[in-house]
């Protein structure tokens, strides 16, 4: 039943999730390079890009960033792009023009439609906020932002691309759902409360490589695919690295 129920989901949508792994603002502003990856991907496809929320580092780039993407058959398109990405270049955060190597997660979620598993209220807690900008300056002055937190886990999800606090506070929802439902597939258990806490992200076992120094070079370490143009593919050229399974 339970792996019924995991075919129950969106087609033609999917929600993405990126973090910055170790790095300070190098590891930020990779973050933010590849949300625009696949923003640009979207477009050139033809797919709806709609933005939910980004929580800015303090210099330059994001901290994590998360989007819903609507298009034709892109949850099964894109679902294997979830794994860790590593960046090689010249920082140009430091002074002394060193290499240096940042990680980030990327995550991508079915939206899922037959809720087979129920969440307890009582095990949720709702926070609100301003939506903000980078540098934290107020982009709304009312509390629309919406943060829901699923305490047994520790897993939350904050949505402030809405008005209204009620159409983020069921985005939010519905995004905690699919993220939930993810970890209990990865996990192999049918029940919420057989989840075990996510206490860190362990960085190291990236599924793709992008080295624009000392050579220009993008490799997937799953397939051995590469491509010799790092900038075409993170102007979202990804064709050739999409695994349809």
């Amino acid at each position: 039943m339970w792996y019924n129920s995991l075919m129950n989901y969106e087609k033609g949508k999917t929600l993405l999730n990126i973090y910055a792994g170790a790095g300070g603002v190098d590891a930020q502003d990779w973050t933010l390079m590849l949300f625009r990856m696949y923003q640009r991907c979207a477009q050139k496809k033809g797919w709806s890009f709609n933005l939910l929320h980004q929580s800015f580092g303090e210099q330059k780039g994001v901290k994590s960033a998360s989007a819903e993407i609507k298009g034709n058959n892109v949850y099964n398109i894109l679902k294997n792009e979830s794994g860790v990405h590593r960046l090689v270049r010249i920082s140009p955060f430091s002074a002394k023009k060193l290499r240096h190597t940042s990680f980030a997660m990327v995550e991508f979620l079915p939206v899922i439609i037959n809720n087979e598993v129920k969440l307890n209220p009582n095990d949720l807690r709702f926070e609100t906020f301003r939506s903000s900008g980078p540098g934290g300056q107020n982009v709304n002055k009312l509390e629309t932002a919406v943060r829901v937190t699923h305490i047994p886990t520790g897993t939350s999800v904050v949505v402030q691309s809405e008005r209204s606090q009620a159409q983020n506070k069921g985005k939010a929802l519905q995004a905690l759902y699919s993220k939930l439902v993810q970890r209990m597939e990865a996990e192999k258990t049918s029940q919420i409360n057989e989840l075990k806490p996510q206490v860190s992200i362990e960085w190291g076992s990236q599924i793709r490589s992008y080295v624009l120094h000392p050579y220009q070079m993008v490799k997937d370490h799953r397939t051995g695919i590469k491509s010799s143009q790092p900038d075409k593919v993170l102007d979202g050229d990804l064709d050739k690295f999409l695994i349809l399974k």
